[in-house]
Order: C-alpha cells, then sequence, then structure tokens
C-alpha cells in the first residue's frame, strides 16, 4: 500500500499535551467563514467575496486590490483550513509549555495564510490582465465559457501531475517534528510556511477555479472543499485526487459539447 493511502498524522504525533484541550479558534474562524459566504449567496451578493469581482465603481487601485484580498482570504479560511485541522490539533498538542497552544496556533495559522495571500495577490494581478486582454478582443469576450472550460482543464490535468503528487504527499505528511519534541513558535511559524507552500503546491490549481465566473456559487465552494479536504486528510487521497481530476476534465469536455451544440 502506498504512504498516501495510509491513515495520516500530519505531525508524527498522536498523544495530546496533558495540559491542552483541543481549542475551537480555528473551526469557529472556519465556520465564521462559512457563514459570510452563505449570508452572501442569500443575500446575491456571493460574486463580491470572489477574486474574479468587478473593480469598476471609481476606488482607487490599492483599495479595489485590499477587498479582492479581502474575500479572498475569507475563501482561503472557510476552504483550505479544514484539510489543515489535524495539523492544528497536533501542534497546540505539541506546544512547549501549557501555556504556549495560542502562539504555536498563531503563529502556524498566519504563516499558512500569508502563503495563500501571496498567492492570491499574484493570481488576482493575472486575472486582471487577463480580463483586460478579454474585453480586447471581440471573439474571447464573446466566448466566456473558453475560460471555464480552460480553468477545468488546467485544475483536471494538474491532478495527475507528478508535482501534484510530490506536493500533496508533503501537505499530507510532515516529518520535520519529531514524537515528543515541543514546539515553539518560531518552530511553528516555520511548518505553518512549510505545510502552506505544500498545500499549495497540491491545490492552487483548483482554488483557481475561483476565478471563473461560471464558479461564483456555493455548491462549488462545497464540493472543492470536501474534495481538497479528502484529499489532504482522508485514507485514499492519492485516489481521491485522480477521481476529482477525472470528473473535471469530463465537465470541461461538456462545457465544450454544450458550447459546440449551441453553436457559440
Amino acid at each position: 500500500m502506498s504512504v498516501l493511502e495510509d491513515p495520516i498524522d500530519p505531525v508524527g504525533m498522536t498523544a495530546d499535551h496533558p495540559h491542552t484541550r483541543p481549542s475551537l479558534v480555528v473551526p469557529a474562524l472556519i465556520v465564521a467563514a462559512w457563514a459570510a459566504i452563505v449570508v452572501a449567496q442569500l443575500t446575491g451578493t456571493l460574486a463580491t467575496l470572489h477574486p474574479h469581482a468587478p473593480t469598476a465603481g471609481g476606488s482607487p487601485a490599492w483599495v479595489a486590490v485590499c477587498v479582492l484580498l479581502g474575500g479572498w482570504l475569507v475563501m482561503v479560511v472557510a476552504m483550505m483550513l479544514p484539510a489543515s485541522l489535524p495539523t492544528v490539533r497536533a501542534l497546540e498538542s505539541a506546544a512547549a509549555s501549557p501555556a504556549r497552544p495560542a502562539r504555536v496556533r498563531a503563529a502556524f495559522v498566519a504563516t499558512f495564510l500569508v502563503v495563500w495571500l501571496a498567492f492570491g495577490l499574484v493570481a488576482i494581478a493575472g486575472d486582471l490582465v487577463f480580463l483586460r486582454l478579454v474585453d480586447a478582443t471581440t471573439w474571447l469576450s464573446a466566448r466566456p465559457w473558453l475560460l471555464e472550460m480552460g480553468l477545468l482543464i488546467v485544475a483536471g490535468g494538474y491532478q495527475f501531475a507528478p508535482l501534484k503528487r510530490r506536493s500533496l504527499a508533503a501537505c499530507r505528511h510532515s516529518t520535520d517534528v519529531a514524537p515528543g519534541v515541543p514546539i515553539a513558535t518560531p518552530g511553528a511559524a516555520r511548518l505553518g510556511l512549510q505545510h502552506g507552500l505544500a498545500c499549495l503546491g497540491s491545490s492552487w490549481a483548483l482554488m483557481l477555479l475561483m476565478f471563473g465566473d461560471g464558479f461564483a456559487s456555493l455548491p462549488w465552494m462545497v464540493a472543492l472543499t470536501v474534495a481538497m479536504a479528502y484529499e489532504t486528510a482522508g485514507r485514499h487521497g492519492r485516489s481521491a485526487a485522480s477521481a476529482v481530476g477525472a470528473v473535471l476534465l469530463l465537465v470541461a469536455l461538456t462545457v465544450l459539447l454544450v458550447a459546440l451544440l449551441g453553436g457559440v
């Protein structure tokens, strides 16, 4: 059996610190992020949380970017943190003293989110450039389905890439912490950076789907969150990654067929 199919222990430890109870801070952040998304869905403003939201309105560019990054952060907390909860729990248990779990947790989560915010900034910049190109090209602007199909092909194809497999393995299994070794704040920050980069390498293509108008919906977000969480923390994560890739490529083919049959 492949190591990727084994039950995982994110940081190589299972024993809880005798003085540490599981914290509800990170689960509360995840619930709050999903609550914001659900409210946005019910009020018809979900698109404002997505990184492809328009920047028109007369606001300065830096204000628009901050708004877009805020929406991206909500999405990252809701969609990426659930898969990292086992790692957060293990790090809290390995805190160097009973008084430090909060610092360890904060350092890990902060650096993890910084990695995804950096990716979001790059992706948003690329998205804005691409949208300008589409607006300036009549042929592309008349065929918005091409963007959705392209994103699906990239996300689906990447699920089978060697880099995806290596990154998924690193995201599922952290080897820098030995059993029984206490964790201090700097070590937690380093692990947050390491874990964030590994999970970014594993899931960036799936999160890139959020930049397509056709994926600005609650069902898509829930489906992608479940897929990424199971890839990272589920017993058969590697098999799940392949299944997700096959489904996305099939959806891409469906988008193409619908467009061709519709004469678009």
